[in-house]
């Protein structure tokens, strides 16, 4: 049987962002946050249960303006703490050659904002904590091929997070999204042990509660080259270690009037804010008991540039466990 790796799922946060003297800091982000996939995206669990916890810290304290350089003036830090607790299920009979693997990610999060203007007393913050928006993807499917495994879906971002508009301590996006999901491993070697992988996202987004703000669709791809090592002769103990990266590009403009909350207030129409994208490369490495349907990650992403946004760093660790259905045969001595 070939080896699998259980796919770490989908976070979706909205950033915790505080409207100030710069447009830059009012850009409506997507609600993908990067750095979920990165070795093995198209594989998908065997069947039965599936449970995963996936760790994420981003932390920031620079913000770059259209261009990618730094915006004078503007100094502080932006981060937030995440855990993802995610549910597979993986039906034993397949469907239309493939099989069916629906999931629900339900997220903690926790957040802080400082930013400060040189030169000036004028300084700004945000920062909450609580249960975030809920990401469900109730349509996905993912096929076992030759030299690959490929899974494609569809799934939606429900505003369960607290969300006030004008309110500092949000921790919700405060509207729905919509998501189409791509993921690929291609087996490089015969035996599986090298690959290439390459996870894709589309968001679009509904109106923002509260606001005429409908923030622009966004796309997201997340990639890996990896290889295995066995721990053991006999392979019940592997080590996986790989390249890993993210891009993400806004791609059409936000809708509506932000309002900045200074005195007097200013608006800005939001198709005035420049787009926003950001690239990451890093590393990954996978600790995996096949037979136990156990798998520990551990992932650290360096932004190396970034356009209308902050730009920083990812930590990402976690696991996942599989309780099969049905249970798996022992073999004949």
């Amino acid at each position: 049987m070939p080896l699998q790796i259980k796919p770490v799922g989908t976070f979706v946060l909205a950033l915790i962002i505080v409207g100030f003297v710069s447009p830059l800091l009012g850009q409506q982000k997507g609600q993908w946050v990067p750095g979920q996939f990165g070795l093995n995206a198209g594989t998908i669990p065997d069947p039965g249960i599936t449970y995963a916890n996936l760790a994420l810290n981003y932390s920031a304290s620079q913000l770059n303006g259209p261009n990618g350089n730094s915006v004078p003036g503007i100094n502080g830090t932006y981060s937030f703490w995440v855990d993802e607790n995610i549910f597979y299920y993986v039906p034993e009979h397949k469907f239309l050659g493939g099989y069916f693997m629906p999931y629900i990610a339900l997220t903690y999060a926790n957040g802080e904002l400082v930013a400060n203007i040189t030169g000036t007393n004028l300084s700004t913050g945000g920062g909450g904590s609580g249960f975030a928006d809920m990401y469900v993807q109730p349509l996905n499917l993912g096929w076992h091929l030759k030299q690959a495994d490929v899974n494609v879906g569809y799934a939606f971002t429900a505003p369960t997070g607290r969300f006030t508009q004008g309110a500092s301590n949000n921790v919700g996006s405060g509207y729905w999204g919509n998501n189409i999901t791509s993921g690929t491993t291609f087996y490089i070697t015969k035996n599986k042990g090298t690959s290439a992988n390459l996870a894709t996202d589309w968001e679009i987004h509904g109106q923002k509660s509260g606001t005429n703000i409908t923030p622009g669709q966004a796309f997201t791809m997340e990639w890996g080259l990896g290889q295995v090592l066995p721990l053991k002769k006999d392979m019940s103990r592997l080590l996986q270690l790989g390249l890993v990266g993210y891009d993400q590009w806004q791609v059409s403009h936000s809708t509506g009037t932000l309002i900045v909350s200074v005195m007097p207030p200013i608006s800005i129409l939001e198709s005035k804010i420049p787009f926003y994208s950001v690239h990451a490369i890093g590393v990954q490495s996978n600790f995996i008991l096949p037979a136990k349907d156990l798998a520990f990650f551990f992932k650290y992403y360096d932004e190396y540039r970034a356009l209308a946004r902050v730009q920083g760093r990812t930590f990402v660790f976690g696991g996942s466990w599989t309780f099969r259905i049905p249970k798996p045969q022992p073999a004949n001595p």
